[in-house]
């Protein structure tokens, strides 16, 4: 049996920019009825490549309302995603928020200064990371639970990224974080489907209703 995730809690992957779009659309064929958004996270591809992405995405039947650019926010327009990531480098959200109100914004964010910073712009969510360890931020210092429990405390959506695993995502939960992000932990995994599954149980559980995915 086959469940869809209707927990408010969510779960965002993470595009890594290391595999083909081709290996990332087949990853995302199975797994996207069972995430809250796909973000193509590519910083090497052009606008045109990260359009071809879009339109490759969306024949795996990916909702558009489901992808979120980072940086571009010109590409999120052009196709019509759900929103835009964006980074200390990007345009600043509250233009972005002023002028596209159509698009969901999410700010990229490492401290509480920078979490205050991204409420008073407009940001709808905050990606704050890196949490735990992490190797795509080999020697860096995580931020740790506390400063997550902390950034919660502004009442914007905190998504939390960095080193999570299906074993500590509880702690992200029991922080405050409305969900999680997620890069190797399933792009890299030998069944990228099984460890969708395992992250949703623990956001199942943790939004307070019973059951295990199968």
């Amino acid at each position: 049996m086959t469940c869809i995730l209707t927990s408010v809690k969510e779960l965002h992957i993470i595009s890594n920019g290391k595999m083909p779009i081709e290996q990332l659309c087949e990853i995302v064929m199975d797994i996207h009825p069972y995430v809250t958004a796909i973000h193509l996270r590519e910083k090497q591809k052009t606008a045109r490549e990260l359009f071809q992405a879009v339109e490759l995405l969306t024949k795996t039947n990916l909702s558009l309302s489901k992808i979120i650019i980072n940086d571009r926010v010109d590409v999120a327009l052009v196709t019509k995603a759900g929103g835009v990531q964006l980074a200390f480098h990007s345009l600043d959200a509250a233009i972005v928020k002023g002028n596209f109100p159509q698009l969901k914004v999410g700010s990229s964010i490492h401290s509480y200064v920078e979490g205050q910073k991204a409420k008073e712009k407009g940001a709808d969510y905050m990606l704050f990371g890196h949490v735990f360890p992490s190797q795509s931020k080999p020697g860096m210092t995580p931020k740790g639970l506390e400063e997550l429990s902390r950034i919660t405390q502004l009442e914007v959506p905190v998504i939390a990224i960095g080193g999570i695993t299906p074993e500590n995502t509880g702690r992200v939960l029991d922080a405050g974080a409305k969900g999680i992000a997620v890069m190797s932990g399933v792009l890299e995994a030998r069944d990228p489907l099984l460890a969708v599954k395992a992250y949703l149980n623990v956001l199942r559980d943790g939004d307070g209703t019973s059951g295990k995915f199968i």
